[in-house]
């Protein structure tokens, strides 16, 4: 693959910016879609002829066609989508708002369904593209205090395995990818939100509360190689749907897969019993 274009949400920063300087070096050019195109002024200013920012808040809907017609006007067509831009919220199940709860659900969901959905028909008629889904570890198992982050990203993992299958005979391709904890602003207050603190899981919510602002900055995972793997799995022969990036991410999907195949195993007798006899 290339001389692709890339149309990359959220790249101020994180997952987004790296990989935007990664495609650039590989001689790629970048949409840089971001809520204020001042934040990738020094991008743009690096390779003016090959970057340029669309402003655009995942949340707005109504901008996101025009967004795309943009990059196409300009660019002529999208090779990859990037689908990056997001946002934490950590919080007892119970005591996320049903607003806190929607309002995740729009950043984190339904702006890239209905950006890919933009993006969707250019792509098919050219036979050809990719769709990079930046999930999380938290989209393959959940724990306490992540139940509203988890189930956006449960959401987007269950629809973009779907959309996988759909376009397969177009040749595009749909890449989920599952990072751990990386050095990445998603710690940082605005990125990473917490319900008010109080109430019947203060003690059980308290340490993943404290874990997180004291690992912020001191992550293991780095953005750089992780943007490398993304451009390296785009690559190859057989790109896979999923890409667990980072040891930890490593670690435990392969640990939620363990569960769930041993909780079969134990409860399978069940499962084929249910079945109408005959």
């Amino acid at each position: 693959m290339s001389a692709r274009v890339w149309l990359i949400t959220g790249a101020s920063s994180g997952f987004g910016r790296e990989l935007a300087v990664a495609a650039l070096a590989a001689g790629d050019t970048v949409a840089a879609a971001v809520r204020r195109p001042e934040s990738v002024a020094d991008l743009v200013a690096s390779a003016p002829d090959r970057i340029s920012a669309v402003r655009l808040d995942m949340t707005d809907e109504a901008r996101i066609e025009p967004a795309v017609a943009e990059v196409l006007d300009r660019y002529g067509r999208i090779d990859v989508l990037v689908n990056n831009a997001g946002r934490g919220l950590i919080g007892a199940a119970e005591e996320v708002t049903a607003a806190e709860l929607r309002a995740l659900m729009d950043l984190n969901f339904f702006g890239p369904v209905a950006l890919t959905k933009a993006v969707l028909p250019h792509l098919r008629e050219r036979g050809s593209g990719a769709i990079v889904q930046m999930s999380s570890q938290a989209g393959r198992f959940a724990f306490g205090g992540v139940s509203a982050y988890a189930s956006t990203k449960f959401a987007l993992e269950g629809w973009s395995e779907a959309l996988a299958e759909e376009l397969e005979p177009w040749g595009v391709h749909v890449l989920i990818v599952e990072p751990g904890a990386f050095r990445t602003a998603f710690n940082e207050p605005g990125v990473l939100l917490f319900t008010q603190e109080g109430g019947a899981y203060r003690e059980q919510l308290g340490p993943i509360r404290t874990h997180l602002a004291e690992v912020a900055g001191r992550q293991p995972g780095d953005p750089v190689k992780a943007a490398e793997a993304i451009l390296a799995a785009l690559a190859a022969e057989r790109p896979p749907l999923r890409l667990a990036l980072g040891t930890d991410a490593a670690d435990n999907v392969a640990a939620s897969y363990e569960r769930g195949q041993a909780e079969l195993a134990a409860w399978e007798k069940v499962a084929r019993s249910t079945d109408f006899a005959g």
